[in-house]
């Protein structure tokens, strides 16, 4: 599981605002996927201690925050050696669009993914480090694939002026974006690939990762 380091947003008007991982889609995930058995590690870039976004501690995720000791000890995103894992898993918080879109070793780790068959999965603005994953040739690892992503009306009704449109980019890059009703639980699996587009898809997403791998 690959973790955002970030933990500030340069919105669309250039102010900065505070961001990092969405507590729900690390917390659930990994619970889902541990009580089917999947062994999960947590990566960040750097092995930089993730921030939770404070906007998604409501009381109901902020004990098992706390309690979660693999976020106090992430290995670094560098030193992952992708022929040990199978497979890798991006949650959201809109962290990801200021660090892992960019990101040349998750980009590389995707493509291996890819190219093996291994299973890559993304929830939420987990997809936004998708957009790492670009060949030296220009060309995009997951065009043409169908993907679900926080579409641009939950991010309008969120309030928050991002700086890019995850959606809109993969998009451009040649993906097959598909949008659920907003805050709908909407899993998308094309083949290996599981996208969910919101955190109400956490425990989904999880599902079918854990069922793909089982």
């Amino acid at each position: 599981m690959v973790v955002s380091a970030a933990d500030s947003l340069t919105l669309a008007d250039g102010s900065s605002h505070p961001t990092g991982f969405w507590a729900e889609e690390v917390v659930e995930s990994v619970r889902v996927l541990r009580e089917a058995g999947v062994e999960v590690t947590l990566a960040t870039p750097g092995g930089v201690v993730p921030t939770v976004d404070k906007a998604s501690l409501d009381g109901t995720f902020d004990e098992a925050v706390t309690s979660l000791a693999d976020l106090r000890s992430p290995i670094s995103l560098s030193d992952v050696d992708g022929s040990t894992f199978d497979a890798v898993y991006l949650p959201g918080g809109h962290g990801p669009m200021a660090d892992l879109a960019f990101d040349a070793d998750l980009g590389a780790l995707l493509a291996d993914f890819h190219d093996n068959g291994k299973v890559v999965a993304a929830l939420c603005h987990g997809p936004a480090g998708l957009l790492s994953a670009v060949r030296a040739d220009g060309t995009f690892v997951f065009a043409g694939r169908e993907m679900a992503v926080f579409s641009d009306e939950e991010e309008r009704q969120g309030g928050l002026d991002v700086p890019y449109s995850v959606a809109g980019r993969l998009a451009a890059l040649g993906a097959r974006v598909v949008a659920g009703e907003p805050w709908s639980s909407t899993v998308v699996v094309d083949g290996t690939l599981v996208t969910g587009q919101n955190p109400q898809s956490t425990a989904a997403t999880a599902a079918r990762v854990a069922s793909l791998l089982a």
